[in-house]
């Protein structure tokens, strides 16, 4: 070629957008901050590829803190929302990506052939109006419960504000369904995330709690599922507003009483953006007050506890250094000792280091002989707290007069578990699991 030749015309650059590695790396990464990963109460079945179960799937962590059973994974991270607390907000400076319907309808398929997961767990931010982008959402579950004949667990997160006619095509299509709180009162919502309105939030529960009273049995029967079986959940962050514990637990109380919540999970704050409105960035995650307000659930849920016997507004902190029930067993030292052979269900259950397990054979137990304290270990019941609260009939396992002073230094000397010693994980305990986690209450 001649040196006055002009140099030959290339095509100009095709830019290419992320390819699905990419767009997986980071829509996942996004989701990690979601706490509300449960994955039991379901039963679909059907011909296809995978299988829900009521006890749920079980779960593995990966080395940043992700469930690797399920694939948790945004729809997109594109976002309206500026709330002062997220990773995800638009005036985030990071990179924005998207996935197509049918490109994570095939990656979830593809992961279960491959072993990799179990089920899906599906958020996103809200790239467009609540109803486009639940449309996307939904779209993605029509393929794989449709087109993928998928019928592995799957939890969809609600986008606050979409119609009635799409929640219900949600509550047909996912096992269980989420709504995040965000935060425990309207104020703090207001403050954090302005754009976010309490009613619509509040006003999903309460569409889905009246399809689910509306559902007929005998036409659910036959058609062998139900309307969002495993029913629905719900998340609030912890420590990034002033809300006491109180104002914490009266709006998990409300939710379980008016909407007929299974699980509302607490998430301790965890800075990821410079702003005034937010705490500094000193100190770990408050995981102590996430642990106790955890036990304090259990015992709303399963043990039949009162709110305000657990905590008052003069007084509206759990104790750091004793688990709630503990904490109201040393403020009514009225009701014990307890004697083992005779009390009722719920007496046992206010024990400390009695659990739900161990109330129950220590009732299967004492129908065939008369127990002795010596007989309680073998229950599973955890002496180390239950002893000072418990009698046989003829003696007691702890010998001096019950007093709330030194009864408060031997428990704290016996159970108090160091702030250091939790460990951060993304993911709660799954419900089964929960149970140990509390000890025993």
């Amino acid at each position: 070629m001649s040196v006055n030749q002009p140099a030959p015309l290339r095509p100009p650059a095709i830019k290419r957008g992320p390819d699905l590695a990419e767009k997986l790396r980071i829509l996942s990464a996004a989701a990690r901050y979601d706490a509300s990963c449960a994955s039991s109460g379901s039963n679909r079945q059907g011909r296809g590829v995978g299988a829900a179960h009521t006890s749920g799937i079980c779960h593995s962590w990966s080395a940043d803190g992700r469930c690797i059973s399920l694939l948790k994974v945004l729809y997109s991270n594109h976002c309206l929302f500026d709330c002062a607390y997220c990773l995800n907000r638009r005036s985030n400076d990071h990179p924005r990506v998207s996935f197509t319907p049918r490109e994570l309808a095939q990656l979830t398929v593809d992961f279960y052939r491959r072993n990799y997961i179990e089920g899906l767990f599906l958020s996103s931010a809200v790239f467009a109006s609540a109803d486009d982008t639940m449309l996307q959402l939904l779209e993605t579950l029509h393929l794989l419960r449709s087109e993928y004949a998928f019928h592995g667990y799957i939890h969809l997160k609600i986008i606050p504000g979409c119609s009635a006619g799409l929640l219900s095509a949600a509550a047909e299509l996912a096992d269980r369904m989420s709504a995040n709180i965000e935060l425990p009162t309207r104020r703090s919502l207001e403050l954090l995330a302005p754009e976010k309105k309490e009613h619509d939030i509040l006003n999903v529960f309460d569409q889905v709690n009246q399809q689910h009273a509306e559902q007929h049995p005998r036409a659910l029967q036959h058609r062998g599922r139900t309307i969002n079986p495993a029913g629905m959940s719900t998340q609030m962050i912890i420590g990034a507003t002033a809300d006491n514990d109180l104002a914490i637990l009266s709006r998990a109380d409300q939710l379980y009483r008016r909407a007929q919540l299974k699980r509302v999970y607490y998430s301790a704050y965890i800075p990821v953006n410079q702003d005034g409105r937010l705490p500094g960035r000193e100190g770990p995650p408050p995981l102590l007050r996430e642990h106790r307000l955890y036990q304090a659930d259990w015992l709303l849920r399963q043990y039949r506890f009162r709110l305000e016997e657990l905590i008052a507004a003069e007084n509206p902190y759990l104790d750091n250094d004793l688990d709630p029930k503990a904490a109201w067993a040393l403020r009514h030292l009225e009701y014990f000792p307890v004697d083992i052979n005779r009390a009722t269900k719920s007496e046992l259950l206010r024990v400390p280091g009695i659990g739900l397990r161990s109330q129950r054979r220590i009732l299967a137990a004492r129908r065939q002989t008369r127990l002795r304290i010596d007989d309680l270990a073998r229950l599973s019941v955890v002496m180390k707290r239950a002893r000072y609260f418990l009698h046989d009939g003829f003696s007691a396992a702890f010998n001096t007069p019950l007093r709330e002073d030194s009864l408060r230094g031997l428990l704290t000397a016996d159970s108090r578990r160091p702030a250091a010693q939790l460990s951060f994980n993304f993911n709660p305990p799954a419900e089964d699991a929960l149970s140990a986690l509390c000890g025993e209450l």
